[in-house]
Formats: structure tokens, sequence, C-alpha cells
């Protein structure tokens, strides 16, 4: 038996696909034609006026009697002397530590070690390493220096920008997480 179709199979298949898509054309749209006319006639909507634009109030600079806009008041340059004058300043020729790479809220104190009456602090970083301190070493990207190991607690002095040109020491702690 031959597995191609046959001519009548053909010709009848043929037949029914002519009927489906003769039986899905309505030349009368009444139907259309009556959901057009109800969506025309639906009641139209309303759309919102723009808000209103308030006017703003202009500005004519006339440097008579005035200041220059783009030069420092003499309070300020005195303050910028001031603070760095202060003698507070990162060390920049040395070599960073590893631990300097981080951000401090980025490292976790997960326990000290003491040896040789040294007490070592255990820092875990974002990378999931484990780094051993002692007082002295660096660590943060704000050029902290630990000044004190407890327990449960390092201690560091941390030097940041003040904003005016200079630099202040800020304390900071990481304590241990359980």
């Amino acid at each position: 038996m031959s597995k191609r179709p046959t001519a009548w199979f053909r010709v009848s298949f043929m037949v029914l696909l002519a009927v489906a898509i003769t039986g899905c054309a309505n030349k009368d749209m009444r139907d259309l034609k009556q959901y057009a006319k109800e969506v025309k006639a639906r009641k139209q909507g309303r759309i919102e006026p723009l808000p209103e634009i308030k006017q703003v109030k202009t500005f004519t600079y006339r440097p008579e009697d005035r200041r220059s806009p783009f030069t420092p008041t003499s309070r300020g340059e005195e303050e910028v002397e001031q603070s760095t004058t202060s003698g507070i300043a990162p060390v920049r020729n040395r070599r960073k530590e590893e631990l300097e790479h981080f951000s401090l809220d980025s490292l976790r104190m997960v326990g000290t070690l003491e040896r040789a009456e040294v007490m070592w602090a255990l820092i875990r970083a974002k990378d999931k390493t484990i780094y051993r301190v002692k007082a002295g070493n660096y660590m943060g990207k704000n050029h902290g220096q630990i000044t004190q190991i407890t327990e449960s607690k390092i201690e560091l002095t941390e030097i940041v920008p003040d904003g005016r040109g200079g630099y202040r020491e800020r304390q900071a702690t990481l304590a241990l997480k359980e």
C-alpha cells in the first residue's frame, strides 16, 4: 500500500477547505456596523487642562555695589589656610596594605589571636579572605590606622577630608561579629 495520498483524498480535502473558507466569509457586516455605531455613541472623556505654569521672578545681577560671585570671601580664604596648616594629612609615599582596598563597612572582624604578647585581629573581607592585622596596620579607604585591638573590637583613626582643602582625624570602630 502506498503512503502517498490518493487523488480522491486530495480532492475531498480541497473541497472541505473551500467550504470552510467560504463559511467564514460573511458579506453581511451588520454586526460590525452596529459595534462601530455603539463605540461612536459612547460619551467622550474629558481631558484635564495643563497646569498653569508659575512665572519665576527674574533677577538681574548689577555688579556696582556687590562682590563677584566667582571669587571666594575673605573669611573662606582664612579657613582654608587654617585647615591646610593643621598638619594632619595622609602619608602618601607609603605602600598601601591589602585591607586599604576595601571600604571599612565591607570588612568584618571575626576573631582575635594573641601570640608573643601581641594581639592580632582576624578580618574577613567581602572577597571571603581572612586577613590578620595588628596595631599600626592600615585598613579602609580613609587611611585608617589601627590604634588598639581588644577581644571585642578594633579601634582606628581615619584621616578624612574636611571639605575645606585640609584633613581631619576621625575615630572609627570595627566590632566583633558573631
